[in-house]
């Protein structure tokens, strides 16, 4: 037996699939959805969390740092995607898509508003799918869970809806 939670947030942001052989290779935006579920085998005995899996409220505070600051209102890009980096580049396109895998390389992935536009990037190692998407921010999620909860509760799903229909789970 076991218990779960799950706390849902909602970020706007761009994106394209550069290899994609349809429309996803052009440019285009989603209403994504995104659910965190935690899982415990009980609940908190004692504490600020007595009785819960993991404060709903943290859970929420974990996900804007994670995902929303990061990418609402931005753009989500591969790395690889020369073409794409070109376009946002301020400067020199190959001096500072050099500097932005670097960056991407070295830590996971990179925001900047070091951008032509001033234009949020959120720079990611792989294409920029939701079952990708789901996979990166897991991983980025799981430790804070597990911190957060004194090591009772773990992450154990993060969903992304990328439209209404259409969602990818990611559960290690």
């Amino acid at each position: 037996m076991s218990f779960t939670v799950t706390r849902r947030i909602e970020i706007d942001a761009g994106h394209r699939i550069m290899t994609h052989g349809s429309k996803c290779r052009h440019m285009h935006g989603h209403r994504y959805a995104v659910e965190a579920t935690a899982e415990a085998a009980a609940v908190h005995g004692s504490g600020e969390q007595t009785g819960m899996v993991v404060d709903f409220g943290f859970l929420k505070g974990a996900m804007v740092e994670v995902i929303d600051t990061p990418c609402d209102h931005g753009f989500i890009a591969a790395a690889a995607d020369d073409d794409l980096l070109a376009m946002f580049a301020p400067g020199e396109a190959a001096a500072w898509t050099a500097r932005v895998r670097d960056a991407v390389e070295a830590e996971g992935f990179l925001l900047t508003e070091d951008t032509r536009l001033a234009t949020k990037l959120y720079v990611v190692p792989f294409q920029p799918t939701a079952e990708c998407l789901a996979r990166h921010w897991f991983e980025r999620l799981a430790p804070l869970v597990l911190r957060r909860s004194g090591g009772l509760a773990r992450l154990s799903a993060l969903t992304v809806w990328e439209t209404p229909n259409c969602r990818a789970d990611y559960r290690p």
